[in-house]
Formats: C-alpha cells, sequence, structure tokens
C-alpha cells in the first residue's frame, strides 16, 4: 500500500479510536475530557507525568511504521506506553484465514449464526457497544463490574480507562495496516449496527478487532481493581467482543485475535510505572465510601437481558 494511504487510514483509525469520528466538536469535548482525566490524580493533584510532552516531541522508533507514527494527530491525547512500547501485533498474530480455508469457513459460520434483527433487543445492544465515544464507552463495564465510572468521583478510574483505550488500540494497528482484510459487510454487501460507520470501516482493516480487543483489554484491567466481580467483567468482555459479530462488522477470527492483542497490551502496561501507580491509586478510589454507586438496577437488568438473548 502507498505510504500516503497507509498515513490516510491510520489517522482515521486513530481518530475513530476515541471517538472522534473527524467530528470537530467532538474532537474539543474529547481534549477537554484527556487534560481534566489525564492531568489531575485522585486528589486533583497534577501528576506532571512524561506523557505531557509537547506535542513536537520526537516520536521514537516504533512498532507503529513510521509513515503512520509521523501522521497521528499532535492534539491526540497520550495513553501509558512510547510508541516503540506497544505490543507489535503484526508479530503477534499469525495471517488471517485465507478464502476457501476450514478456518474461513467458521468465520462464515459463526457470521450466519450470530446474525441478529435489526429491532431485536441483542443487535440493540451491539450498536451501543459499538459506539466509542468516551462519555459512553467508559460506562461499558459499569454493570458487571457494580460502579459507574465518573470524571470526578473517581478520576483515577476514568484515567485509566481513557489513557488504556489508547495503547489497546494502537497497539492492533500494525496488523490492522498490513493485512487490509475486508469486513464481513462488504464481503456481503448488507449493512452493520451502526450505518454512521460504515464509510470508515470500508477502509480500515478488520483483522484484529479494535472493539474486541478493547472490551478483553478493559475487563483484564478491571479485574485486577474489582477482583470480586471476576466472572461478570470477563463475561461482559467477551460479550462485548462478540457484539462485533452480531454487528456484521468483524469476523470471528478477527475478534479471537483481537483478545490476543488486549492480552499483551495490558501485560505491557504492567511493566510501565504510571500504570501501576495508577491501578493503586484506582483500588484506594474504589475502596472509598465517595465512590459512585453501581448504575440503577433496571438498567443493568436491561442490558443483562439484551445479552442474553438469542
Amino acid at each position: 500500500m502507498p505510504d500516503g494511504k497507509r498515513s490516510e487510514n491510520a489517522q482515521r483509525h486513530v481518530c475513530r479510536w476515541r471517538g472522534l469520528h473527524y467530528y470537530p466538536l467532538a474532537l474539543v469535548a474529547l481534549g477537554a475530557m484527556a487534560i481534566a482525566a489525564g492531568a489531575s490524580g485522585a486528589d486533583g493533584q497534577s501528576t506532571n507525568r512524561a506523557d505531557a510532552a509537547p506535542a513536537t516531541s520526537a516520536v521514537p522508533p516504533s512498532p507503529v511504521p513510521p509513515s503512520i507514527a509521523a501522521k497521528l494527530p499532535a492534539n491526540m491525547p497520550k495513553g501509558y506506553l512510547p510508541l516503540d512500547q506497544l505490543p507489535d501485533s503484526l508479530a503477534l498474530l499469525p495471517p488471517p484465514p485465507a478464502a476457501g480455508s476450514a478456518a474461513f469457513a467458521r468465520d462464515e459460520e459463526v457470521s450466519k449464526a450470530l446474525s441478529r434483527a435489526p429491532d431485536s433487543p441483542r443487535f440493540v445492544q451491539a450498536a451501543s457497544d459499538a459506539d466509542l465515544k468516551p462519555a459512553h464507552a467508559l460506562q461499558t463495564f459499569a454493570c458487571a463490574a457494580g460502579v459507574t465510572p465518573d470524571p470526578r468521583r473517581t478520576p483515577v478510574l476514568y484515567r485509566i480507562l481513557g489513557k488504556s483505550m489508547i495503547d489497546i488500540g494502537l497497539s492492533t494497528y500494525r496488523a490492522k495496516d498490513h493485512y487490509q482484510r475486508i469486513r464481513p459487510f462488504v464481503a456481503h454487501g448488507n449493512g452493520t449496527c451502526l450505518p454512521a460507520d460504515e464509510a470508515t470501516l470500508r477502509s480500515d482493516g478488520s483483522y484484529p478487532s479494535g472493539h474486541s480487543a478493547l472490551g478483553w483489554g478493559w475487563a483484564l484491567i478491571l479485574t485486577e481493581l474489582v477482583p470480586g466481580r471476576t466472572d461478570a467483567i470477563l463475561q461482559r468482555g467477551r460479550d462485548f467482543g462478540e457484539s462485533r459479530l452480531v454487528c456484521n462488522a468483524h469476523w470471528a477470527s478477527d475478534v479471537d485475535a483481537g483478545r490476543v492483542i488486549a492480552a499483551a497490551a495490558v501485560a505491557r502496561l504492567h511493566g510501565d510505572a504510571a500504570f501501576r501507580a495508577d491501578l493503586d491509586a484506582a483500588r484506594k478510589e474504589l475502596a472509598s465510601p465517595a465512590r459512585p454507586a453501581a448504575p440503577p438496577t433496571e438498567t443493568c437488568a436491561t442490558e443483562a437481558a439484551s445479552l442474553a438473548a438469542s
């Protein structure tokens, strides 16, 4: 693929990871949220970490191809990891299943098996899971974890979810860009659960699934913070990836590969001192009597019923 096209795809992909979809107003809102969540700790004091380096600082060598790294938006919020410390998805994953292979036949079989009517509860839930705008996406595990992330009452938890979103998302990109796998809705000539995303998805590689990586990565992190709800959190992480199949936006092998990269990214995050410090601070934050309560019982019952619907 020509470098110009590769860079264009990369910038589009990075913007999608923060729910931007090229909407200027969303970019402004995101910047404000990132400053609030990234610059303050649980006690409201400045953290002054290395990730606050000026946007003009040099981009280090990294698993992200240079043509992509050079085009990352200068005002994009930072994750915990420098680009050269992200897992290399191209090295960690095998190629996606080839057309005509038994593995691809499984992808097709699962795609058909998880097809749902657009007005069905499971399809509606999948559409909700597809929305990565931070204010929405960061609430994905509220019912499973029993706590509502809040930028004021749980600022460290909010920061962990927001910053890890960048690291996990970018970790999928080298394989995505290399393989540029066609998505099922393109291959089948139909649509997804979120039509507004389809133009972007057509030129964004399907393998591995970034949504699935994000859901599984968040699940792994949250099980460390709320160990008493491990099963519910992991089930929600599984279902978040399965929503991509219900949405007709990914193949089953894309989802499986996304979970591999999520595990690699979270393992790498544990080598970062700032991430570990935030984990410790978040545990204290969640143990505080002032932490936000779980979402309303009715909300969680509706989510559970939607996810269980056949």
